[in-house]
């Protein structure tokens, strides 16, 4: 009896054995789908293509962007939790998501911690600070005195309620003593727009919204709000330059859904560093006005949490709320 029970194991272990290597392969003849919770063409997205151009040759296997815009990025979060951990569905998320939400959601539906596992860094940026044809000529500090004096015309726009823009726009109103009003768009490209046309006279948000304008001369941006200046922008200068101690940064990240192997995990990390290492790839993201940046799963968790504790005061501070 014991000799059948281990001839039949034996067998089992055999054929697993010999299995394996098919059902890697079959894994590879699938896409790598990277879900992009916003629309097409904002810098997320971008970034995202450009990375995903260059893992299909690191990977052997190909890798598609995915669009499922809605409820500020959560809507492709959601649809992560819920997948396989195959590496075959994966994010890329801005870190708004993951260290913002927390804070503003009481029903968020997924725990950025425990639910998705930490893949790869992928960009750092900061924000900028653009002024219209609405604002009047000059640096920050007059723009601001101008909104100061004017504070039913102290409007500021961003690409969405609830994102790192909004709360660092309140920074920036807190520190100067101006009590500006947030207004919310659906995407930074639409703000921009009112900004140009004079809707609105200041816009905090990524700097690739907003740079191309400012290179044709038809905004002006006016400060960065990093602790350096941008290397796209090396005559703009920083908040703290500017008279205001606010500094506000964010990132990209890539993730999976949670119960990966960390070997799967190392391969698409790999597969990002890679990437990163490129000249084009990194000229290409720095000509949108963001930093290329590396960092493996257990780093990428602990800049997470880092942003996470750094957020919480600034948002409960602010008492806005989210509607759902």
């Amino acid at each position: 009896m014991k000799r059948r029970q281990f001839a039949a194991r034996t067998a089992a272990a055999l054929a697993a054995a010999a299995t394996a290597p098919l059902v890697f392969a079959q894994q590879q003849d699938r896409p790598v789908r990277i879900l992009i919770g916003f629309p097409p063409g904002g810098s997320v997205d971008v970034v995202a293509r450009v990375l995903a151009d260059k893992m299909r040759v690191s990977l052997g296997q190909n890798v598609i962007i995915d669009n499922k815009p809605g409820a500020a990025g959560r809507l492709a979060l959601g649809e992560l939790k819920r997948a396989a951990p195959d590496g075959n569905t994966l994010v890329f998320s801005p870190s708004g998501a993951m260290v913002i939400h927390p804070w503003l959601y009481p029903n968020l539906g997924y725990d950025p911690a425990k639910d998705f596992t930490p893949i790869a860094l992928g960009s750092t940026f900061d924000f900028a600070v653009t002024a219209g044809p609405g604002a009047p000529a000059g640096d920050l500090k007059a723009v601001l005195a101008w909104m100061k004096a004017n504070p039913a015309k102290a409007n500021y726009a961003t690409s969405g309620a609830g994102t790192v823009p909004h709360f660092a726009g309140q920074l920036i109103a807190q520190a100067a003593g101006v009590p500006m009003t947030h207004v919310a768009y659906r995407g930074g490209a639409p703000a921009a727009q009112d900004l140009i046309g004079g809707q609105v006279p200041l816009m905090v948000d990524t700097a690739s919204e907003t740079i191309e304008h400012h290179r044709a001369g038809k905004v002006r941006i006016l400060a960065v709000t990093g602790e350096q200046r941008s290397r796209a922008l090396p005559d703009v200068p920083t908040l703290k330059e500017s008279g205001l101690s606010v500094t506000a940064d964010a990132f990209f990240g890539l993730y999976g859904p949670p119960g990966m192997s960390p070997e799967l995990v190392a391969r698409l990390d790999k597969a990002v560093a890679d990437a990163l290492r490129m000249p084009d790839v990194q000229e290409k993201i720095y000509s949108l006005g963001l930093v290329p940046a590396h960092a493996g799963p257990a780093e990428l968790a602990a800049i997470q949490a880092a942003h996470l504790k750094r957020w919480e005061m600034p948002i409960k501070n602010s008492g806005f709320k989210a509607d759902a």
